[in-house]
């Protein structure tokens, strides 16, 4: 193998499309792995972590960094060629008599251009986004963060400023939202409605708004507030104002709000901003007890399913009923036959996820079906991983975190080291059910049960040729109008005997279900 790289000076690009484009560059013939990153110290650090650097090179943070992994020099070189042909190709954007638009450089030649917009997505390099961030603010501009490596000590005064002057900011490590009917960072394509979200977890928010798309209800305004919101250092402060412009939204007719448990004091501030909205609200702090919420106008609920379930009843004028913990009918009928295909040794789940909310829930309920659960989100203390390369009895792993993200392409774009895991995984003997989660809408990839097929075909002939059969299980977040199709993705899968189910905590007690009783 050859690793080579080069510099493209001057040229910025966002991280989103990097992370696109790095995908892209993957893809071409000889090359095995592509990262393309503006040059910032903390990028190249990564990718020095990560392999794809020998030794460190000198920080350029007006310049884009690309380095490639390939069969060869000429393979490498071929490909960093066409890289920067691709990124240099000019616009063919003109003016009338050939004059061409010169792109803004700034937010105030951004505004010049655009006098009427009060919102700016800011996708740089942490150590430059909370600077950007505030002259956004300063600007009077509303602000999504989808940058992350920005410390709560420069997350603090700048959503202190916002709600100072009436704006917010969502994020930092804000990856999803849909304004105003528009899908920002990885979100889906849902219909408007009355509901309004408010999450501090990005594939959360992705999973209730895609359900309640699929239930025949609609979304208002889904907003992130970034990991950290709901923190005693920070307060809950993008959250607070969420709830409090939903309240006032007349469009609004049901609030619902998702995280992980905030902190205790954090948590009654936000449950008493609902409890005064005057507005049904369903709120799911994953791994609290529903009951210790539940009251007056709002109804705690258990999964992200029960979640969306909830909010599109309240929506129709409907009472909200206690949700079923227990598997339903359609599914039942599904765990026999699968454990008929399973040997006597192979006993244990293997769960890969690309959404680090998927990978906590699934954690969560497959620890109250079989106790101990191993994972790098783990519950318990002592029930976190010891490598995380390596599956220990059930062990639910997100691909997303950042130990395996550095250098690379985020898991719901970059499916290389999932499916060197399925493989992995289907050479243990001890394995049982591998289980998934696939994740559509923008900023996905364009077709990840393409990406997946290979590598469950290859998992299950290496099963077979040790004369066992592996069951693959898992669900995919999204809606028909996404760009992959929901029900295109769904076929094709199913096509290759995965087992699907509706929303990831249905997949998760199947999978629970089908190796419990053995």
């Amino acid at each position: 193998m050859t690793t080579s790289q080069r510099m493209i000076k001057n040229l910025y690009r966002d991280s989103v499309s990097l992370m696109q484009f790095s995908e892209k560059l993957r893809a071409l013939e000889g090359i095995q792995q592509a990262s393309a990153v503006m040059a910032t110290e903390n990028n190249i650090s990564l990718l020095v972590e990560a392999g794809l650097l020998s030794g460190a090179v000198p920080p350029s943070p007006n310049d884009l960094l690309i380095v490639v992994e390939g069969r060869d020099e000429s393979a490498t070189t071929t490909a960093l060629d066409a890289a920067e042909a691709m990124l240099k190709t000019k616009s063919a954007d003109t003016g009338e008599g050939g004059v061409r638009r010169v792109p803004p450089r700034s937010l105030e030649m951004s505004l010049e251009s655009m006098p009427s917009a009060n919102f700016v997505l800011i996708s740089t390099p942490g150590e430059y986004a909370a600077a950007e961030a505030r002259k956004a603010l300063q600007l009077g501009l509303h602000v999504m963060m989808f940058s992350d490596n920005v410390s709560m000590e420069e997350e603090i005064p700048l959503k202190q400023y916002a709600r100072e002057h009436d704006l917010l900011v969502m994020g930092p490590d804000c990856g999803t939202a849909i304004i105003n009917g528009i899908p920002l960072g990885f979100a889906n394509v849902v219909r408007r409605g009355d509901i309004g979200v408010v999450a501090a977890s990005g594939t959360g928010l992705q999973q209730v708004t895609s359900l309640i798309d699929r239930f025949g209800a609609g979304i208002t305004q889904a907003m992130g507030t970034g990991g950290h919101d709901l923190k005693s250092e920070v307060g809950g402060i993008t959250m607070l104002q969420g709830i409090e412009a939903l309240a006032k939204d007349k469009a609004t007719k049901v609030i619902l709000l998702v995280s992980k448990p905030p902190s205790p004091d954090v948590m009654k501030n936000v449950l008493d901003k609902a409890a005064k909205s005057k507005k049904p609200v369903v709120v799911e702090f994953i791994g609290a007890d529903p009951q210790t919420i539940t009251g007056g106008n709002i109804h705690g609920v258990k999964t992200l399913e029960d979640a969306a379930r909830a909010a599109v009843l309240l929506s129709k004028g409907k009472t909200v009923k206690k949700f079923s913990n227990t598997l339903p009918a359609r599914y039942k009928s599904l765990v026999k036959p699968a454990q008929k295909k399973l040997k006597k040794g192979q006993r244990y789940i293997r769960g890969l996820f690309s959404g680090g909310t998927f990978c906590y829930e699934t954690v969560l309920l497959l620890s109250e079906a079989l106790g101990k659960v191993y994972s790098n989100t783990p519950i318990k203390k002592d029930e976190k991983i010891p490598n995380v390369w390596k599956s220990l009895e059930h062990t639910v792993i997100d691909l997303g975190d950042d130990l395996f993200t550095q250098g690379r392409p985020h898991p719901m774009i970059d499916f290389r080291l999932r499916n060197e895991r399925i493989l992995q995984e289907a050479k243990d003997p001890e394995t049982a059910v591998i289980l998934l989660d696939v994740v559509l809408g923008y900023g996905s990839n364009m077709d990840p049960a393409g990406e997946l097929i290979p590598a469950i075909q290859g998992a299950q002939k290496i099963a077979a040729k040790a004369k066992r059969n592996l069951v693959f299980v898992g669900s995919v977040c999204g809606t028909e109008s996404d760009p992959q199709n929901l029900s295109r993705q769904e076929a094709r899968l199913r096509e290759v005997g995965v087992i699907l189910t509706d929303s990831n905590a249905q997949a998760a007690r199947l999978a629970a279900a089908i190796v419990g009783a053995r």
